[in-house]
């Protein structure tokens, strides 16, 4: 009986190693983490373009639900209104309010994926 033969080992190199070396690009990223001053300029303008999403969401979602008790007062019709025995303004402010919520939070997220996104797409090409 013969021992098995032990496979001899190869050493494998890429055939490039004594290429020259490539010098690193500075991206936005590497800006970013290295807290340089266009770093600070990139992240500055992701948190406003977030901040004005938001405030635009919120003044969106402000007026129309702020405008129910404005206009309960000027139309003094829509006070004893009802609808199916509930009246007009129970319904709006109690039921029709949270719609409103939902299309503005969904129309918040959606835009703040997009800037991320385009943010993260910029930020990759510097």
């Amino acid at each position: 009986m013969s021992t098995p033969e032990v496979p001899r080992r190869v050493r494998v190199t890429s055939p490039r190693t004594s290429a020259a070396r490539r010098m690193a690009i500075n991206t936005g990223t590497r800006e970013i983490d290295e807290q340089t001053r266009v770093g600070e300029v990139y992240m500055h303008s992701l948190i406003q373009s977030q901040l004005r999403l938001a405030l635009a969401v919120i003044a969106g979602a402000a007026l129309t639900l702020g405008s129910l008790p404005l206009l309960f007062l000027l139309v003094p019709a829509t006070r004893t209104f009802s609808v199916f025995g509930l009246p007009l303004p129970w319904l709006l402010l109690g039921i029709a309010v949270y719609p409103v919520v939902y299309v503005a939070a969904r129309i918040y997220v959606r835009n703040a994926e997009r800037i991320e996104t385009e943010f993260t797409e910029f930020v990759g090409r510097k």
